[in-house]
């Protein structure tokens, strides 16, 4: 054997130059230097099957990049081993079943027993020549996938020709083999050796590859002859609307329009188009928190959650978790997206669409359902928007329950039957300096119409290629596992339900989305832009002067890496000088050169377009605008009357921002204060309280934009509570109170010189009527009329001490002047 491996290695050598020389790898996980060697232990590297092109590219790359060469052979005491080991791989026996042979560390198991000195670490190699989804069938599964057990040398080399530049290595944490010893026979540890290592491939394999994809026709074939899809139509056959063959011909074309069709040449296309378009529009995509979602995707179905600002959003995170060596998910997409030329590269790239709305088409539901519940169940990825759509004005908007739904029915399906894989949601926050759609999002926050989406429209995107947008950030949340989660919420009770829909559902799907929806909000990406938007638009004209935007700039910052919205909160780099440059250059905002010092502003169109940008990052400062607010009217405040102050009106306006309620207000305010004095913007006045500066005016100014952060969402509550409190209990319904309020609001905006329409968005009206029936302000009666009590007045007459008087009367006035209207109104008819 020693001979035979001598006078091999020159063509080892050979071959190992000529693929170095040949492979450029897409990517190496992790990066070499990050590999946690241990310098003082051997190393033999194990791949999951015997390939000598693995072990060359290895032994190439070891060599570059400076690791313990895998080219030769290991000395152990008084032998010498081979480098780089695999494991066996499975033979059909002749007669049927299925043999392995044994183990190849046997060798260093007895080494290792004969030296107790000795030590050797196992580090698993995993290789993928491309990455076509595991189907059975077609050209690029010749040469793509990772199995070579059936076509040999000639794949091989198909495959090294074809994707050279599509090449991955895994590296796994290195496996201590003198730790797995312990005294034990030679031949059981070399068997434990391996079980552990097939475990790691395995799930390497799966968390790169995903499982295996079935044929799209045997796939919509089994959905409609499903059970359930069968016992759907034989009720609808019974009820005499349509045969039973017209029925399954139905089931069948509307699986077809369903599902999706994800081809590996197609990834690779569009791998390569969107590395060229994020080129050309951005300066780069910033990734952040993926290493737990790595590690959940070995054993784990993984649905993505991410908020949905941008068209973009679909493509943006498949690229992503593409290049950093993850599954792309299958994608929900609405049926609007599925026209001539996008619909077919979109349902090869993953995507699978289904109607705006099926409640009333019990067939087409029965067969998304199944369809989806076949996904989840095999362990393939998703991915889907919570909010149901983009948003017009930046803010993370309420979940819809139906995905989330269906998503929990199919797990509580799987877990009856005993087959349920591990669920985890992914919330995902993407976070734009400039999106391409913020003229049309102006333009229908202001009463226009939503243009239907077309080849033609998606081709006039082409225009804005050559416009800078700047960088572009992806945050990973808090990924949430669905059986831990339903633990702490319920129990074990629900465990033993059995059901498919159980009584509880029905409370859990609206708590599960507003948990996400926090928890993408926590991982909330500040950047330039927005940091800019919070500055500049605090101010009364939208101008400030340079100087005092550069330290309101860095007050935001510092007060995020003092008292953080989140640990996962992502801060820009550079300084505030380069931030501002950064928003001139993507022409967000304007300079105006004056003598005593530049002045920044914004015109009407500008700030439109801003306020999207701040809504997006805006629940991070909900606190802190709050308390720098209640310092507006009233210079000083002790702990006690500030909570008791602020108490009624924190959990609705934490609820409107998505953001979680501490579990103590008091304690939060009090580490609120304690920053805000150490940042100069308060000073401790004795007795445990806290007033403002009283001889820093720059730090009275700053803490004025801090608070007049809340001032819009403060304005509207109050707009909404004095026309609840005018009209009286049970005389208006929730949607006449949201509406009513909502042109109040409108008519102060154009009084005010407001160009906002965000500022009276109807839903966040709609919004604060269901956070005050959350709350328990508010209930209905039986004609579901809002009803309430004198305590909701008396919250209301001590929140109006936040304002000042000028402010209190402005907004009387304009709530006086439309009751009297009202009132006028209701004598004529």
């Amino acid at each position: 054997m020693a001979l035979l491996h001598s006078l091999t290695a020159p063509l080892r050598a050979s071959m190992s130059l000529l693929l170095d020389a040949w492979v450029r790898p897409r990517l190496i996980e992790p990066a070499p230097h990050a590999l946690a060697l241990d310098p003082g232990q051997a190393v033999v590297y194990v791949l999951p099957r015997p390939a000598l092109t693995d072990t060359w590219l290895l032994a190439a790359l070891t060599r570059r990049h400076g690791l313990p060469l895998a080219a030769g052979s290991v000395r152990l005491g008084e032998r010498r081993l081979p480098g780089v080991l695999a494991l066996p791989a499975t033979r059909r026996r002749l007669l049927g079943g299925k043999t392995r042979a044994r183990p190849p560390f046997q060798a260093l198991v007895e080494a290792l027993q004969a030296d107790p000195a000795l030590s050797l670490q196992l580090v698993p190699v995993s290789v993928f020549w491309g990455r076509a989804p595991g189907k059975r069938f077609g050209f690029w599964r010749l040469v793509a996938a990772d199995s070579w057990q059936l076509t040999g040398r000639l794949r091989r080399l198909l495959s090294m020709l074809v994707n050279r530049r599509s090449v991955e290595l895994h590296f796994g944490a290195p496996l201590n083999l003198r730790e797995l010893c312990d005294g034990r026979d030679p031949a059981l540890t070399n068997r434990k050796a391996a079980r552990l290592l097939r475990v790691h491939f395995r799930r390497v394999r799966t968390r790169v590859l995903g499982p295996d994809l079935s044929h799209r026709r045997t796939l919509i074939e089994g959905v409609a002859k499903s059970p359930e899809v069968r016992r759907v139509i034989d009720e609808l056959a019974g009820e005499g609307r349509l045969s039973r063959p017209r029925l399954q011909g139905r089931a069948l074309r509307y699986g077809r329009e369903i599902a999706s069709n994800m081809t590996y040449p197609v990834l690779r296309f569009l791998d390569g188009l969107l590395r060229r378009l994020w080129n050309r529009l951005y300066d780069g995509v910033e990734v952040r928190g993926l290493a737990e979602v790595k590690a959940l995707a070995e054993d784990h179905t993984l649905v993505y959650v991410p908020c949905h600002r941008s068209h973009i959003d679909y493509l943006l995170l498949s690229y992503v978790l593409y290049q950093e060596g993850l599954m792309p998910p299958h994608i929900a997409a609405g049926r609007n997206l599925d026209m001539p030329l996008v619909g077919p590269l979109l349902r090869r790239g993953g995507a699978f669409f289904l109607r705006r709305s099926f409640r009333d088409n019990r067939l087409y539901a029965t067969v998304f359902n199944e369809y989806l519940h076949r996904l989840i169940a095999r362990g393939h990825p998703l991915e889907y928007f919570i909010e149901g759509g983009r948003s017009r004005s930046g803010r993370m908007l309420p979940a819809r329950p139906g995905m989330l739904a269906m998503t929990l029915r199919s797990f509580l399906r799987s877990h009856a039957t005993g087959q349920a894989r591990p669920l985890a949601f992914i919330p995902v926050y993407i976070g734009y300096e400039r999106v391409i759609e913020s003229a049309s999002y102006q333009r229908e926050l202001r009463g226009g119409r939503k243009r239907k989406e077309s080849p033609l429209a998606l081709l006039r995107v082409v225009r804005h290629l050559r416009q800078p947008f700047g960088r572009v950030s992806v945050n990973v949340g808090e990924p949430l596992a669905v059986a831990p989660y339903l633990d702490a919420t319920l129990g074990e009770a629900w465990r033993r339900d059995g059901e498919e829909r159980p009584a509880w559902l029905a409370d859990m799907v609206p708590r599960l989305g507003e948990t996400l929806c926090r928890r993408i909000n926590a991982a909330a990406a500040l950047n330039p832009v927005n940091l800019v938007a919070l500055v500049l638009l605090a101010t009364p004209h939208h101008a400030i002067e340079e100087r005092l935007m550069e330290r309101q700039l860095a007050l935001l910052a510092a007060l995020q890496r003092r008292l953080p919205g989140s640990a996962r909160v992502s801060l820009p780099e550079g300084e505030p000088p380069a931030w501002i440059a950064q928003a001139l250059a993507l022409g967000m905002i304007q300079r105006r050169e004056q003598p005593l010092g530049d002045i920044l502003l914004a015109d009407a169109g500008q700030a439109g377009r801003l306020g999207w940008y701040r809504n997006n990052v805006l629940h991070l400062f909900a606190l802190a605008g709050l308390t720098a607010f209640a310092f507006r009217h009233q210079p000083a405040h002790r702990l006690a009357a500030l909570t008791e102050l602020l108490a009624p009106g924190w959990p609705i306006l934490a609820r409107e921002l998505m953001v979680a309620p501490p579990a103590s207000l008091r304690q939060a305010l009090a580490a609120m204060l304690d920053t805000l004095v150490a940042l100069g913007l308060l000073v401790p006045d004795g007795d445990a309280g806290w007033r403002r500066p009283e001889d820093d005016v720059e730090a009275g100014e700053c803490l004025d934009l801090l608070g007049q952060l809340m001032q819009p969402s403060l304005e509207r509550g109050y707009l909404l509570l004095t026309v609840l409190l005018d009209a009286g209990p049970a005389r208006l319904g929730a949607e006449a109170l949201a509406e009513r309020s909502r042109q109040l609001a409108e008519r102060l905006a154009l009084l005010s010189g407001l160009d906002s329409p965000e500022f009276f968005d109807s839903r966040l009206f709609v919004g604060l009527v269901d956070g005050l029936e959350q709350q328990g302000w508010l209930w209905r009666d039986a004609e579901g009329r809002l009803v309430f009590d004198a305590q909701l007045g008396e919250a209301a007459k001590r929140s109006r001490r936040l304002f000042d008087p000028a402010l209190r009367h402005r907004l009387q006035l304009v709530t006086r002047r439309e009751a009297d209207h009202a009132a006028v109104s209701e004598r004529c008819t």
